[in-house]
């Protein structure tokens, strides 16, 4: 008869390798190109549904912090001037960081909800009450 920790050794020894860090949520990086004088993002809708947000609502962010007009046109983002993808990338970490990651836990799980004139971050996983400190 083998011993527990034998047992347990050759348990572990199948199990496969662990592919991610353990983070179940990343920050998207923009796909898109420049054409002319205008930046297409093309991978706008993606975005929005992994952040769980309304497309408007990062649309107008997005158009008041790179301060450049822009429209929505079915999954893209078309933007009226030229932008860098990192400068973009910034933008939307930002985003995140300020409307859909909670400052206590950190995980995406969160809800806005306006109250009055304050717009509230409400977290599902902690129950954490923030407020909102940037405009939309």
């Amino acid at each position: 008869m083998e011993t527990y920790e034998l047992l347990l050794k050759k348990a572990r020894e199948k199990l496969p390798e662990r592919a991610s860090s353990g983070e179940r949520f990343e920050i998207p990086k923009v796909k898109g190109h420049v054409q002319g004088n205008r930046t297409v993002i093309s991978n706008f809708a993606e975005i929005v549904g992994i952040f769980r947000r309304d497309a408007a609502q990062l649309l107008k962010y997005l158009q008041r912090e790179l301060a450049t007009p822009a429209v929505i046109d079915g999954p893209r983002l078309i933007m009226g001037r030229k932008l860098t993808s990192l400068l973009i990338n910034k933008k939307i970490e930002q985003y995140a960081k300020d409307f859909v990651l909670c400052s206590e836990c950190g995980k995406p799980d969160t809800q806005l909800k306006k109250e009055d004139i304050v717009t509230i971050k409400i977290c599902t996983a902690c129950g954490a009450r923030n407020p909102v400190k940037a405009k939309i």
